[in-house]
């Protein structure tokens, strides 16, 4: 058995998942190979990717890549590209329809494990308040962490969410289209020449 297979067969969060307001069963969406360079670091799939088992198959994917000023076919090849979240399935809606955190289970159990199996990243982009917290030690908020993203540049970029909801950040914030994102294009340019 490989890794990849046994994260892909994990069924622990199942009793979790059934008492959401989804009610859905685990999909652990699994996407790294061992010869990855760089790594996407990101909170949990969404509904659409649970539905579909491709990773930022949505809107989000669509910002993200670019971001990262990469075409879907140059994002979605795992021998270049890692995409590895803080919980690999879906973790649900609460009653109000918002998503509910990545269950720290996940990624105590996968994490460590899953980052040897990645020796050749040279890039990682960390998405979203957990993956910091895993990927850097950050107690600071995002908008605090991806601000500071200079001291982790060029090897890390700290980024926010991609999702639509954060449209009112990147206005707030300049700086992070006008500053950041063209040294992680370069970065992401680096790491997969």
């Amino acid at each position: 058995m490989t890794l990849q297979s046994d994260i892909a067969k994990c069924r622990m969060c199942a009793p979790r998942f059934a008492g959401t307001d989804t009610q859905h069963s685990p999909r652990p969406v699994v996407w790294f190979r061992p010869s990855a360079r760089v790594l996407i670091a990101g909170q949990a799939p969404g509904l659409r990717v649970h539905k579909s088992g491709v990773p930022f198959d949505d809107r989000s994917g669509e910002r993200l890549r670019s971001w990262l000023g990469l075409t879907s076919d140059a994002f979605y090849d795992q021998s270049h590209v890692a995409i590895v979240p803080m919980a690999f399935c879906f973790p649900g809606y609460d009653a109000r329809g918002s998503d509910l955190p990545p269950p720290k289970l996940c990624g105590a159990t996968w994490h460590d494990d899953v980052m040897q199996h990645l020796p050749n990243i040279k890039l990682r982009v960390v998405i979203g308040a957990a993956a910091q917290r895993y990927h850097l030690g950050a107690r600071l908020s995002v908008t605090e962490t991806v601000q500071r993203w200079r001291d982790h540049a060029p090897q890390v970029f700290p980024l926010p969410h991609p999702s639509w909801r954060n449209t009112g950040w990147l206005k707030a914030n300049p700086w992070f289209e006008a500053d950041l994102l063209p040294e992680l294009r370069k970065a992401v340019k680096e790491a997969l020449a």
